[in-house]
């Protein structure tokens, strides 16, 4: 990451705390379901039993401006994949999760003006839209797949725009997403929002934060202590929007029955002690008194950033219960997919493809309009691909058509007086430039 993103937490939206939407509203072996429970964990019966279980969440989420900012650059999304439903409704607020699963995250805008809430709102539209398209999941896998997938893919779309638009040059946000399948919470992490768990009385960061100053507490060059003031703190190493393509950190947890889980940007973090949010989420009972008292604490800490927080309890059948192994065990773990999740972004050729289908589908020819011209609207193109690349591709295929195409100068067929007459104009002129120069 840049030096210039220590700049760029400037905020985009004035208003109070806004509750139920956004601003807008050991690692496991390779393979295809890694199921092994982990040290601690039931019978192998008694996890086909728990297979077949129900697992429901209880769930809430909040962001506010902070005392400082003028505007909100956060974002979340709160969202039931299997419902295609997205939102805090009354009836939104306990999920039974399905085939399709379920989706929860946080995105910290940065950029400035309009740049950073346009950031963090086209990564959930675009993550959001990508892991609700197509059948079920058929596998953790799978899942874990299609939400790096997102990830990347809402990185260079909000990269294509930030080219397109001078205004929005170096917007970008942070991405911490979940979602989960059964009792497999997957995390993808870009950037330094975070995600901790409560296990019975321990609270757990099982997220990495992507930031210079957690680079330097783990080199063993800075104590946690000395992070606090720490004059650079504000500094992360990547982005969704800032460059074409990120690394998604793919993380995950084995659920226990009784887990609460905490999302939130570094408007939380960085203003209230661990130790602090522990004992609110280990004291107060719902999510929505959770998020609330959370966010109050943050303010009166000083509220130096936007606020957001997403919290969900975890319960049903479809949970073993936690063993003092599993409390003791908890940790950041990674996940090790089979396969290397394939570029969510379609090659020159196949975009050209989509182009020409998609155009001729609205009744006109295979050509783009001028950039600025050009919806933003999410729904109007293919998520994911590279806009700037397309006109690039575009423009220096034309070049070279236009070089390839010889210039034909007519030397042939033109009648023999006329080409006397000519002859003899040329000569004419000639001399009778001579006669005035030598008179």
């Amino acid at each position: 990451m840049v030096a210039s993103m220590s700049d760029a937490r400037e905020t985009h939206e004035t208003g109070d705390a806004h509750e139920g939407a956004g601003p807008a509203s050991a690692p496991p072996p390779s393979g295809s379901r890694p199921s092994e429970p982990p040290a601690g964990a039931k019978s192998e019966a008694d996890g086909d039993e728990r297979s077949n279980g129900q697992v429901t969440l209880r769930l809430f989420g909040r962001t506010d401006v902070g005392q400082i900012r003028e505007h909100n650059e956060d974002n979340f999304i709160v969202a039931d994949l299997t419902k295609n439903s997205r939102g805090l409704m009354e009836g939104d607020r306990i999920q039974h999760v399905g085939p399709h699963g379920t989706l929860l995250g946080v995105c910290d805008g940065m950029g400035g003006a309009a740049a950073g809430e346009v950031a963090s709102q086209l990564a959930v539209d675009i993550i959001y839209q990508k892991m609700v398209s197509g059948d079920p999941p058929l596998n953790h896998d799978e899942l874990a797949t299609r939400l790096v997938q997102a990830i990347e893919a809402a990185g260079m779309r909000i990269f294509s725009e930030a080219k397109l638009d001078r205004t929005r040059r170096g917007m970008g946000t942070t991405a911490t997403i979940a979602a989960l399948l059964d009792d497999h919470l997957f995390f993808g992490q870009v950037g330094d929002s975070r995600a901790y768990i409560l296990r019975e009385d321990r609270l757990v960061q099982v997220t990495r934060d992507q930031s210079l100053v957690n680079q330097l507490i783990e080199a063993g060059q800075l104590t946690e202590e000395e992070a606090e003031t720490f004059e650079h703190n504000n500094i992360i190493l990547q982005a969704l929007g800032t460059a074409d393509s990120v690394q998604v950190d793919l993380t995950y947890v084995a659920l226990r029955k009784g887990d609460t889980l905490l999302l939130c940007s570094d408007g939380l973090s960085g203003m209230v002690r661990n130790e602090e949010i522990r004992e609110v989420m280990r004291t107060v009972e719902e999510p929505l008194e959770i998020c609330k008292v959370l966010t109050d604490r943050a303010n009166q800490a000083g509220g130096h950033d936007n606020i957001t927080v997403v919290v969900a309890r975890f319960e049903g059948a479809g949970l073993a219960e936690p063993t003092s192994d599993d409390v003791s065990t908890l940790r950041y773990q990674k996940y090790q997919l089979s396969e290397p999740p394939a570029s969510s972004i379609p090659p020159p050729s196949e975009r050209a493809d989509l182009r020409a289908r998609r155009d001729s589908e609205m009744g006109k020819p295979s050509s783009r309009p001028p950039r600025s011209l050009r919806s933003p609207d999410i729904e109007s193109r293919v998520v994911g691909e590279d806009d700037d690349q397309e006109y690039y591709d575009e423009d220096h295929d034309a070049h070279e058509q236009r070089n390839d195409e010889s210039i034909l100068i007519p030397t042939e067929g033109a009648p023999t007086w006329l080409v006397v007459m000519m002859l003899a104009s040329a000569v004419a002129c000639v001399l009778i430039a001579g006669y005035y120069l030598l008179h």
